[in-house]
């Protein structure tokens, strides 16, 4: 008895372990994407978070177990190059044989124009399906090319080595081998520098978009049932729940910002414009056009004049960026400071991640501007 009663409990582990072994190792860039990822696997498994929270996805240095994470992938889920160009280079280096799916590269994803200058403009980005059918998810090349190799140096980037890595032809052949190490490993600095671009092509903060969430709930969904479609069913129903989630989400916030639309408001650097857009806000200018360099002077003189004009009451600092910066800017205004999270790096890692996120920003600018 006792015999059977152990060949029954061993038979029981292994048909367990076949069943875990046949789930898709998932690894994922970002917290949003985290949870929305965590949201259509439950049940079923969790994803490993590459970009630990806190940090920032614009230049990133892979710890051991995240190149592990990526190394054991069957599947990666991440924003896009133009967001994390490095993330591009792991995955393949270490998840060549994984597939890759850039978010921002799906059938149905609103994506937007980076806005241009010191302050912005009222502006209504708004695509309709016929717009965005015709030019929406139709990349151009010429603009993605751009966007990956016109960047400007970070301030401790070396000066010449930056000469030779921008790809110019002529001056490649002249390359020395310290400007290729420094090229092909310091990922952590290169990322820095390929990030803070002149902002040509679409802006890569598309998570702030709870529609475009809900369109990649179904992608995500999909490509995790064609890779498992013992799990499809289960993928699909949690998708599905989670886009009602959403869609229940969007109604609540437009009520709750309802009272400070048309209100002005200064943020960190622009990576709201999303959530602008659904919601019907206007940022009237960021501290930062790029990514990694401070303001200059200039700018931060411009920035000054637009709070007084436009009698700005609030602008926001991001926890991933020095939050003395902005201090310094607006010390001597009225305006006051507040917290802008794009990330949701303190909240707790799992599928209810996204739509509290998408709460916090309201509640945030709920709060300082009304």
């Amino acid at each position: 008895m006792r015999k059977s009663l152990l060949a029954a409990a061993v038979s029981t582990v292994a048909l367990t372990n076949v069943a875990l072994a046949e789930v898709p190792s998932v690894a994922v860039d970002i917290p949003p994407v985290y949870a929305l990822v965590a949201k259509v696997m439950e049940g079923v498994g969790t994803p490993d978070l590459i970009v630990q929270q806190g940090a920032t996805p614009h230049g990133y240095s892979l710890r051991p177990a995240e190149a592990e994470a990526l190394q054991r992938a069957n599947i990666v889920f991440w924003i896009g190059e133009p967001l994390e160009p490095w993330l591009h280079r792991s995955i393949e280096s270490l998840a060549a044989d994984a597939r890759s799916v850039e978010l921002m590269e799906t059938e149905g994803t609103t994506e937007l124009e980076f806005r241009q200058g010191t302050t912005f403009e009222k502006h209504g980005h708004a695509h309709d399906d016929e717009d965005h059918e015709a030019e929406g998810h139709d990349h151009d090349d010429e603009a993605h090319k751009e966007h990956d190799h016109d960047h400007e140096a970070g301030e401790d980037h070396d000066h010449e080595a930056h000469e030779k890595h921008d790809h110019d032809h002529e001056a490649d052949k002249d390359h020395d081998h310290e400007a290729h190490e420094k090229h092909d490993h310091d990922h952590d600095r290169e990322a820095h520098d390929e990030h803070d671009h002149d902002h040509h092509g679409h802006d890569t903060h598309a998570w702030l978009d709870p529609e475009n969430a809900s369109v990649w709930l179904d992608v995500i969904a999909a490509d995790l049932a064609a890779l498992d479609p013992e799990h499809a069913d289960t993928y699909a129903a949690n998708a599905a729940e989670g886009k009602a989630e959403l869609k229940a989400l969007i109604d609540e916030v437009n009520t709750e910002v309802e009272a400070i639309r048309g209100k002005n408001f200064i943020v960190f650097h622009d990576a709201y414009q999303y959530f602008e857009n659904r919601f019907g806000l206007s940022a009237a200018g960021s501290i930062r056009l790029g990514d990694a360099t401070d303001p200059s002077p200039a700018r931060i003189a411009e920035i000054r004049e637009k709070v007084a004009d436009l009698n700005v009451s609030c602008v926001f600092s991001e926890p991933q960026f020095n939050a003395g910066l902005v201090q310094t800017v607006f010390e001597g205004t009225d305006a006051k400071v507040g917290v802008l999270d794009p990330l949701g790096s303190d909240l707790p890692l799992g599928p209810d991640l996204y739509p509290q996120l998408i709460r916090n920003l309201a509640h945030t600018l709920t709060s300082c501007l009304k």
